[in-house]
């Protein structure tokens, strides 16, 4: 994986942004570590997301570019994916779940994308979508389970030895598992013995629940502030031999815990968070007691919230 991040890194360079790795005082001060944030809410359409999804494009044939495509969202890889396609200049059809964020609906379209809803969770959607792709002899755009997007994530890893070499800690937020996937092989390669925690809400773990299981399981899951983790995961994924390899702890934060941390971001860093990078950053402060003195980088996943979702951390604080 290290090399097929390497090369990804390279084709995808003139669409992406290197993002900023900086330290974070309060959270270092509260941990006892020394805290750096990777700030992948800064990244092009406001996620990792474009990484992945850019590099998957650029690594189709032209055949397979004119048949257009179709993906499946919660949001967030449906936005890198239209921005991507317009880039590009491929055609397709983005489905996300019926319960998806506003604000992330209105970021896919602000790219001209064409937005289709399917489903509650977003497994089903996954399904539905890749249904429709080979019905209509398009090419289906996974958003972890597919070895080109992995290697697209993984160039968010590569930043963060260059920026920090001597890491000793990173924690990411799992959802399908692509961006731990790539993150963690691209580190673990670095450096045999960090530390790789995997974040996840209680309200849809399904990763950890099928790590822990010995297979993928099928959960429901919750509502959760962490759209952008929420959900199943396909059953042949190839993310879970990934993360079974790479994960060296799961890490499951509560609702009040991802409120708390996209709080505390907020009011130090004046920059906005979606759940999902809360639940990076709630799982880092709840481990303090193992971090401490060791230099740390936790993923900030994404920005892309809605003014109603803020509103509501912040009256329950």
């Amino acid at each position: 994986m290290a090399a097929a991040a390497r090369r990804a890194a390279t084709r995808i360079d003139d669409f992406i942004c290197k993002t900023p790795l900086v330290q974070a005082p309060l959270f270092s001060s509260k941990t006892g570590a020394d805290v750096y944030l990777k700030l992948e809410n800064l990244q092009h359409t406001g996620s990792f997301k474009m990484r992945g999804a850019t590099n998957r494009l650029m690594t189709l044939s032209a055949a397979q570019r004119g048949d257009g495509c179709v993906t499946a969202s919660s949001g967030n890889h449906g936005a890198a994916v239209a921005c991507a396609m317009q880039k590009l200049e491929v055609q397709g059809v983005i489905f996300v779940p019926e319960r998806t964020s506003p604000v992330k609906i209105e970021a896919i379209r602000s790219f001209d994308g064409d937005v289709r809803f399917f489903g509650s969770d977003g497994l089903e959607t996954e399904q539905h979508a890749r249904e429709f792709a080979e019905r209509n002899n398009m090419v289906y755009l996974s958003p972890y389970n597919d070895a080109e997007v992995i290697a697209g994530q993984a160039t968010c890893g590569i930043e963060i030895v260059e920026q920090l070499p001597d890491v000793d800690a990173v924690f990411i937020a799992i959802g399908g598992g692509g961006l731990a996937s790539g993150v963690g092989s691209v580190l673990r390669t670095h450096n045999p013995n960090i530390q790789i925690y995997g974040c996840q809400p209680q309200a849809s773990a399904i990763m950890a629940h099928s790590i822990e299981a010995g297979r993928i399981v099928d959960l429901p899951s919750e509502p959760t502030l962490s759209d952008g983790t929420a959900g199943g995961i396909e059953a042949d994924a190839i993310t879970f031999e990934f993360c079974r390899e790479l994960i060296d702890e799961f890490i499951l934060v509560s609702e009040e815990e991802i409120a708390n941390a996209m709080r505390l971001f907020i009011n130090a860093h004046e920059q906005v968070i979606e759940g999902a990078a809360g639940v990076a950053i709630a799982a880092m402060l709840a481990r303090a007691e193992y971090i401490a003195d060791k230099k740390v980088a936790v993923i900030i996943c994404g920005g892309n919230v809605s003014q109603e979702t803020l509103e509501s951390i912040r009256i329950k604080s």
